[in-house]
């Protein structure tokens, strides 16, 4: 049994919902600034550092990751004006760096190393955007993995940097105007909150502004702002014309937005203020994403009434609905994740079959199909494609293919893409493993689909390690990936790395969305509980052998899982968890999340809330049952789902379960400090974590290390 710190419960915190009285006892933790605060971070460190530190496997599997870790990183080479730009790793640097040359056979030259911005790597590159001519360059730098960026630029020709500064950036695109005088972005106001990624505040009343490149921030002209909705987000893009910009507006994380155009040919005064918005779509029925136009014939895709995403066409010059035309339909099967218009008059599209990348090129004109890539199973990780370009890029992976990218000159007598670049990972043979897809029936019947891969020849003796990762939320789906850490755990650990596509995400369409959201969000918790039942009972596991991860809304998923079936895991990694589901919306962009949880501040959503929200539902084990080893993680500058939550979550379970004389796993906590959410970690954090997460899985699934 593990002696935890006892902190101050706050008797008095009582919050009544509804009629319905909560304790919140540690809502002191609220204040990341107090020093009680820092003391319980201190405290919890000084538990968990130490604990991992000496675990056997930890350093074996630190130097066996860092050494499958060095291997080259390229991104898809991208064009913009008349240069090609690409972002490349040598192995073990921090952050990527971004290359220039003239040609795709000329040399490369280094324009922007995001290394020499910080010593530790800490300052990362979010966002970016070159001018239409490609003469200039603007860029976000996040700090300490916060979402605030501050907008820098550059002038293209000598990687010369420009004093253009812009602050309180959050959530914002760059679009350049085709004049190549300025862009746009979006920013929060001035307040007297701190905005360094430490404040818990609410991120509220976004505006766009217009910034002419060479002046003040101060001289920003303020172009859309939504005052009577607060909560709103809003962004602009230019039309691959550069006559029209665009306007969307979300109210949240729900792929729904209202749908404004500006026809720049109606500013005699330029941008001087609040833009003559036409309102095209003025409700959150359905989502409409720029794809290219023609003149005043746009193509968007959209969900509207397509739960699997088709494009259509809408002629801004009799934009009523009974005129809008579908240019590809809605598949029976597959969902169109994204698509691009390339060489002027042609549409790559990407869909997804089965958690499977399909891509194709289609008739801009027609909509009709040209040809389908050839594509193994996995997941399009990167493409590059404008529409004036003649040319495409795109790169794949799969759970054992590190990287391909592939290169199609759209102008060739046959259209077929070659090997730009494969990536190698030296002492990595892929032959030596394998993945299967099987579909398993939930707890309602639902059939799951879920990726197992494991080494070769793999006997079932029912006592493997397994990782069992789910997200399950926001429309977002997960894809096969390739990944350095898990190839570890199944070479060296003897794992299985389970990765079932649960309701919630994206990979039916909106569909299988709406099955895991709001007062369907226990599909989620079904779903992820039925896969590791079937590992069980097809012999690749016990219950003990089983590890759980989840991030962010992962987090939330492994631990209400662990709160609902404590005796079917042996380990829970959450990350970066969602664990107050009462009182998420009130800290920094959590309210946008309401979309897909709901809301404690609408009985019906209390209602449902309040069954799984996982720090109001742990509970001491019945009978010589316990709680398996826990392992939270959490960043000190994480402004999108903020400590608090693990924080809160840690004491509670370390009061309630670690009380117990039956609890003799560990339940603790990792707090990081200049860490985020995730975003822009440095290499040697993000090793440095990984050797710990796994140590601490091998020591609770009694997982040996071989060589």
């Amino acid at each position: 049994m593990f002696s935890y710190p006892a902190f101050r419960k706050d008797k008095e915190a009582v919050d009544e919902y509804h009629g319905q009285k909560v304790a919140d006892p540690y809502v002191w933790m609220e204040d990341p600034d107090s020093d009680e605060t820092k003391a319980f971070v201190e405290a919890q460190n000084n538990i968990t550092m130490p604990y991992l530190e000496k675990m056997d496997v930890r350093q074996p599997f630190h130097d066996r990751l860092k050494g499958l870790w060095d291997f080259p990183k390229y991104g898809c080479p991208f064009k913009r004006g008349s240069r090609y730009f690409y972002f490349y790793n040598t192995g073990l640097q921090n952050q990527s760096v971004m290359y220039v040359q003239d040609s795709l056979d000329a040399e490369a030259q280094v324009f922007l190393d995001p290394n020499k911005l910080s010593e530790d790597g800490t300052v990362a590159l979010r966002g970016r955007s070159f001018s239409e001519d490609g003469e200039y360059f603007a860029f976000g730098l996040s700090k300490s993995g916060s979402d605030w960026v501050t907008i820098k630029a550059m002038k293209v020709d000598g990687a010369q940097d420009l004093p253009d500064t812009l602050e309180r950036v959050k959530f914002s695109g760059i679009a350049w105007t085709h004049d190549n005088k300025g862009f746009f972005y979006s920013r929060f106001p001035d307040s007297d909150s701190k905005a360094d990624g430490t404040e818990t505040s609410a991120n509220l009343n976004q505006k766009l502004y217009y910034h002419v490149l060479g002046t003040n921030q101060s001289e920003d002209v303020m172009c859309a702002e939504c005052p009577d909705n607060p909560k709103w987000i809003i962004g602009a893009e230019v039309s691959d014309d550069g006559r029209y910009f665009l306007l969307t507006i979300s109210e949240g994380c729900d792929p729904v937005n209202r749908l404004y155009y500006c026809d720049r040919e109606t500013l005699k005064e330029g941008i001087n203020g609040v833009l003559p918005w036409v309102k095209l779509i003025d409700n959150f029925d359905a989502e409409y994403e720029y794809i290219t136009n023609e003149g005043t014939l746009f193509t968007f895709k959209t969900n509207l009434n397509a739960p699997k995403y088709k494009l259509i066409n809408i002629d801004f010059s009799k934009p009523e609905k009974e005129n809008w035309k579908d240019l590809v339909s809605e598949s029976e099967t597959d969902v169109l994740e994204w698509a691009a218009c390339v060489n002027q008059t042609k549409l790559v599209l990407c869909y997804l079959h089965d958690v499977k990348n399909i891509l194709q090129l289609n008739e801009l004109a027609s909509g009709q199909n040209v040809t389908t890539f050839p594509l193994d199973v996995g997941t399009i990780t990167g493409y590059s494609g404008k529409k004036k370009d003649t040319a495409i890029f795109y790169q794949f992976t799969s759970f054992l293919t590190p990287s391909i990218i592939y290169h199609c000159d759209l102008t060739a007598a046959t259209l077929d893409p070659t090997v730009f670049r494969q990536i190698e990972v030296k002492g990595f043979d892929a032959s030596a493993f394998e993945t299967t897809q099987v579909f398993y029936p939930s707890k309602d019947g639902t059939k799951i689909p879920m990726f197992i891969v494991h080494k070769k020849g793999l006997k079932k003796t029912g006592d493997h390690p397994v990782l069992l990762y789910g997200y399950g939320g926001f429309n977002i789906s997960i894809t096969p990936s390739f990944s350095v850490s898990r190839i570890v755990f199944i070479q060296n650990l003897g794992g299985v790395l389970a990765v079932p596509n649960i309701r919630g995400g994206g990979e039916y369409g909106e569909t299988w969305h709406k099955g895991g959201m709001l007062a369907n969000k226990q599909n989620c918790f079904d779903d992820f509980q039925c896969a590791a039942k079937y590992l069980i009972e097809n012999k690749y596991t016990a219950p003990q052998k089983i590890a759980i991860n989840g991030g962010s809304n992962g987090g939330l998923l492994v631990g209400a899982c662990c709160n609902q079936a404590p005796e079917l895991f042996g380990c829970v990694i959450c990350q970066v968890g969602v664990m107050d589901m009462l009182k998420f919306h009130k800290f920094t962009i959590g309210h946008a999340w309401t979309t897909d949880f709901g809301c404690s501040d609408k009985k019906e959503e209390f209602d449902w809330l309040i069954k799984y929200s996982p720090l109001h539902n742990m509970k001491c084990p019945d009978g010589d049952a316990q709680y398996p080893s826990v392992l939270l993680l959490t960043g000190d500058h994480d402004d999108r789902v903020s400590p608090l939550h693990s924080l809160k979550y840690i004491a509670t379970l370390q009061e309630i379960v670690g009380a117990s004389e039956k609890q003799k796993n560990p339940l603790m906590i990792r707090i990081d400090t200049k860490s985020g959410h995730g975003f822009g970690k440095p290499t040697e954090k993000v090793i440095e974590e990984y050797s710990d997460i796994y140590a601490f899985i091998a020591a609770a699934l009694k997982a040996q290390w071989t060589d």
